[in-house]
């Protein structure tokens, strides 16, 4: 029966592996597929595509698919989907703030699975403007340590985009972020590459003015499981939150 069990674990483990991948291969292609759409099919004059299909290839989407959907995108073959952007707010376990990013061509379905992936799992819908007025738009764009064999320096990195005007960089243990006003993404990402540098991404996002500490092991589980109810969603594209778990606290969830 261990063998059995074992076995079992295992597969249900690459299921849900699989599982995430697929949701994220589609979030990805959905990116590529707005950005064609609002900026034209050419990644040399529409720059949001060009880093949206820069991220898709990072993540292994086949170039195939990645070609269908800068022409849904564009048009070419009469099959665009127009896709609407929406955001909800949600609180979570001990009032973490949540915002959920959607993109979606039904709002009626998108509004119904959110709200039942939220209440189903211990948190609650918020009012419009209560979750969104603690996190402000911030170009990010996403460095790794590791440039051909040898570690980037956070300084290197920072004297790099100098003149993109950076607001900050930000360790995150195998990579740094490169903070800046959403305005000035481009103009970072461009500098890094100028620099010689690899990047892994380069895109708009939700940062939270302040963290929420979440100190018990407890109160961090069903957080977590919260959160990922709401990723699981179709037309969920994006969920930011302002929770501040201790490395003590995720070492026990491990």
């Amino acid at each position: 029966m261990s063998g059995h069990s074992k076995w079992a674990t295992t597969k249900h483990k690459k299921a849900a592996i699989d599982a995430k991948r697929g949701k994220l291969f589609a979030n990805l292609i959905k990116k590529i597929e707005v950005a064609a759409r609002v900026g034209g099919g050419d990644p040399g004059g529409n720059p949001t595509l060009y880093d949206a299909i820069q991220k898709a290839k990072k993540n292994s989407v086949p170039n195939d698919n990645i070609d269908r959907a800068v022409k849904r995108g564009s048009g070419v073959g009469g099959e665009a989907v127009d896709y609407t952007e929406i955001m909800y707010e949600a609180y979570g376990p001990g009032g973490v703030a949540i915002l959920i990013e959607c993109l979606t061509d039904n709002r009626n379905r998108s509004a119904s699975d959110v709200k039942v992936a939220v209440t189903r799992n211990g948190g609650t819908m918020a009012d419009v403007g209560s979750v969104s007025r603690i996190f402000d738009r911030k170009g990010i764009v996403e460095v790794a340590k590791t440039q051909g064999g040898r570690q980037l320096d956070e300084d290197d990195l920072l004297e790099a985009t100098l003149d993109a005007d950076p607001e900050d960089v930000s360790d995150e243990g195998e990579t740094f972020k490169v903070i800046s006003d959403p305005s000035a993404v481009v103009e970072v990402r461009k500098a890094v590459q100028d620099a010689g540098y690899d990047y892994e991404s380069a895109e708009v996002q939700f940062v939270p003015q302040y963290t929420q500490a979440i100190d018990a092991k407890e109160s961090a589980e069903k957080l977590f499981k919260l959160l990922d109810a709401i990723e699981d969603v179709d037309d969920v594209q994006t969920v930011y939150s302002n929770e501040d778990v201790p490395e003590a606290v995720l070492a026990e969830l491990e």
